[in-house]
Formats: C-alpha cells, sequence, structure tokens
C-alpha cells in the first residue's frame, strides 16, 4: 500500500518535470519564431528585403564558410 503511493507521486513528481521541460521548450521555440519574424519583417519594410532572398543567404553560409577556411 505505502510503495504504491510511492510510485504514484513518484510518477507525478516526473510527469511534473517533464510538462515543466515541455512549457519552456514551447516558449522558447515561440519566442525564437516570433523573433525571426520581427527580423524578417523589418528587413524587408526598411531595406525592401524579401524573405526569399534572406533564405537564400542563410542556405549559402555554408559555401561562404568553405571558402573562408580553404576547405
Amino acid at each position: 500500500m505505502i510503495l504504491d503511493l510511492i510510485v504514484v507521486v513518484g510518477a507525478l513528481l516526473i510527469t511534473f518535470l517533464v510538462f515543466r521541460w515541455l512549457i519552456g521548450v514551447i516558449k522558447m521555440s515561440v519566442t525564437t519564431a516570433f523573433t525571426i519574424a520581427i527580423i524578417v519583417f523589418g528587413l524587408q519594410l526598411a531595406f525592401g528585403i524579401a524573405p526569399t532572398q534572406v533564405w537564400q543567404q542563410i542556405t549559402n553560409i555554408p559555401q561562404l564558410i568553405q571558402d573562408v577556411f580553404g576547405g
């Protein structure tokens, strides 16, 4: 009887910790997505840079790194 109670309390504690971790991950993901959206929107408004141009530069980063380090 007491062992069952200990198992239930342990399971509840683990569930709470996993849930808290999951909420933190979701919160950080939403914050990051919002920040990226603000940056892209700002680039578009201030300089007329389209999101596709930003994405093209992001995909070129590995090539730029390779060129810099002579690989």
